[in-house]
């Protein structure tokens, strides 16, 4: 497991695909960490590790109901991770509008 320092950015607790399918299953609802680990599979514990790197890196919220604990995402903190990827998504629907012009006047 990866150790992702409190107010880390959250690439590389996303890096993680039981992370990312944690945050999938937050963000159709809020979960407990029992629900979470029983829906991938992994133990409590583990589900518990996973956890406390989103929740370092700032990814998810907590609200506590009696004893149980429920998260979900807080997507605002991925707005980094989707300006990241946007520099790229433009650089490629760039080359693929170029690509795609330069295929048409080959054709006529």
């Amino acid at each position: 497991m990866t150790y992702v320092a409190a107010n880390q950015d959250p690439f590389k607790a996303i890096a993680d695909p039981n992370r990312r399918r944690m945050l999938d299953l937050m963000f159709e609802e809020s979960r407990t960490v029992g629900s979470l680990a029983e829906a991938l599979g992994i133990s409590q514990p583990a589900a518990s590790q996973h956890m406390q790197v989103l929740r370092l890196a700032g990814l998810v919220d907590e609200r506590v109901e009696g004893r149980r604990t429920f998260y979900s995402v807080r997507a605002v903190e991925l707005r980094t991770v989707a300006d990241w990827i946007a520099k790229y998504e433009a650089f490629w629907t760039e080359k693929l509008d170029t690509l795609e012009t330069h295929l048409a006047r080959m054709k006529n």
